[in-house]
């Protein structure tokens, strides 16, 4: 268990800092979590994780919510986690593995192509409707839609405290609706998430990291350094399924 300890305290580390920080480490989790659980059942592990540091984000941030965004984009948000869960269910190791470095790549793909274009048609309903189904089925099969849900909420004109504490309730309850999803494809289960704890310890730190040093970063080097790692781990994974 020794490796697996390393692969989860780095894992914890990451998504840690990530969440409390500028985000956007998401995409590197589940490849070095994979490391040590290859296969889809690497998603049960990280779950546990991302909903520790769900919690603690909401009690951080939770004044500010933006309720009305959230009623549009979650419905169909839930549909797709439906989706992705039958998905889910009719695929083997090797293909999950060629959808997620897939998805690694759609997801940088899509963070330049938002560099350089504007996104106004974010705010329009359909908008709402088809970014939260396209983000339920990538955030269930890859736990990859940050990206996906990060431009829908930057694109709604939110003042930053607005912005952070809406994210954060936005991922809280959506991964909370996945749990009983993956408990039911066999992804979840009290072994993987007493396994899941080893990342606790790298949770806490990464937390503490991200929440103090958050004014410290450079956030486009940042960003720049996250995506060229991210590429790195879609690559690997391409090559060695």
């Amino acid at each position: 268990m020794d490796s697996a300890f390393v692969v989860l305290f780095l894992a914890g580390l990451i998504t840690g800092f990530s969440k409390f920080s500028v985000g956007g480490m998401g995409l590197l989790v589940l490849p070095i979590v994979m490391i040590a659980f290859p296969g889809p059942e690497a998603l049960g592990m990280i779950l546990p994780l991302y909903i520790i540091t769900d919690i603690l984000a909401v009690w951080s941030y939770r004044s500010k919510i933006a309720w009305a965004v959230l009623a549009r984009f979650l419905p169909l948000a839930f549909l797709g986690v439906i989706v992705g869960s039958q998905l889910l269910a009719n695929i083997d190791a090797d293909q999950f593995v060629s959808f997620l470095g897939l998805m690694i790549l759609l997801m940088i793909a899509l963070g330049l192509y938002l560099d350089f274009r504007p996104a106004s048609f974010m705010q329009k309903p359909w908008a709402a409707y088809s970014m939260g189904f396209l983000g339920g089925i990538v955030t269930m099969m890859a736990n990859a839609a940050g990206p996906i849900f990060s431009l829908f909420l930057l694109e709604q004109k939110l003042n930053k405290e607005t912005y952070v504490s809406t994210r954060a309730w936005a991922f809280f309850i959506i991964n909370v609706v996945k749990l009983p999803f993956y408990i039911s494809l066999g992804l979840l289960s009290l072994e993987s998430t007493q396994a899941s704890l080893y990342a606790v310890p790298g949770l806490l730190v990464g937390s503490f990291i991200g929440y103090h040093f958050l004014k410290k970063v450079n956030p486009i080097q940042f960003k720049w350094m996250i995506r060229i790692m991210s590429m790195i781990a879609a690559i690997k994974l391409f090559l060695f399924s």
